[in-house]
């Protein structure tokens, strides 16, 4: 059985996560009491229903019951040899300020004498040992709900077989960090197409913008450098039975030398048998 536990920040989508597995074909449950987890695994698990061989269930601060129990949950599932990957969405302070504004709902762990601020900094507390068990951990904060659909489907999808599977990310500084990526590589150094004006309108996708920048040497090198060093520890993230590795690299808009580097390297990878995915935060 593959089981998923869905949870993470109050905002950050959840909900679109649940609904998109389910449409995949996961029996999903929402809002499950951590008491009750390890016993709703063991019963699915043993009643040889194929439709119940994948499931996804969500926990969350909803339930306050859930934060003191699901350490105590999780440990449970593993001595019962139940398989689980933890998958966590995460969001900026400031956008999920806005989506609680905007939809004027009321935060879970909001009362009379707690602000929505101090709410969402005090349930990331709570919640931060789910995130550092999170065999995936997705920042929504620049997300359309289409996109998010699409990267919790490739996650599914690569959890299909076994080993590690690479998400390589390109991404622009001045929109701010991906939260869930495991390195982050800043190539902000190298020569930038955007100062040239026939090159501006063009990404990395396009064979001008590629031309570009493979005719200078810290181009490549850069390549090589980066290349190395995934080559030394990927192998190792393997052996440690990780099942999911973001590799973000940033440059200042996220449409030209991150876009270039990041189909460079996913494709390199893919020759060498490695599972590779590839998401361009900033392009549309």
């Amino acid at each position: 059985m593959r089981f998923f536990i869905v949870t993470g920040l109050s905002g950050s989508g959840k909900t679109i996560a649940l609904q998109a597995l389910e449409d995949a074909g996961f029996y999903c449950i929402d809002n499950l009491p951590a008491m009750l987890l390890p016993h709703v695994a063991r019963e699915l698990s043993q009643t040889g229903d194929e439709q119940l061989t994948q499931v996804a269930v969500g926990m969350d601060s909803r339930n306050r019951a859930f934060l003191a129990g699901a350490t105590k949950a999780l440990e449970e599932l593993t001595q019962l040899g139940i398989s689980h990957r933890i998958l966590f969405l995460d969001a900026e302070e400031a956008v999920l300020v806005k989506r609680f504004q905007e939809t004027r709902r009321r935060h879970p762990m909001q009362d009379d004498e707690t602000p929505l601020l101090e709410a969402i900094r005090l349930e990331k507390k709570m919640l931060e040992p789910l995130a550092d068990a999170a065999a995936l951990r997705v920042d929504t904060s620049h997300s359309t709900p289409q996109q998010l659909r699409h990267e919790i489907l490739d996650f599914g999808r690569g959890q299909e077989t076994a080993g590690l599977t690479v998400l390589f990310e390109s991404f622009g500084f001045k929109h701010g960090t991906p939260l869930d990526a495991d390195f982050v590589f800043d190539i902000r150094c190298l020569p930038n197409p955007y100062w040239q004006p026939e090159l501006r309108a063009y990404t990395g996708r396009d064979e001008p913008v590629i031309q570009f920048l493979e005719q200078y040497e810290d181009v490549g090198a850069m390549f090589e450098d980066i290349k190395s060093f995934l080559e030394r520890w990927l192998v190792r993230f393997g052996r440690a039975d990780r099942n999911y590795l973001t590799v973000a690299l940033g440059c200042t808009g996220g449409q030209h030398r991150s876009v270039y580097l990041v189909n460079r390297l996913a494709a390199y990878f893919t020759a060498k048998g490695i599972k590779t995915q590839v998401r361009h935060r900033e392009l549309t």
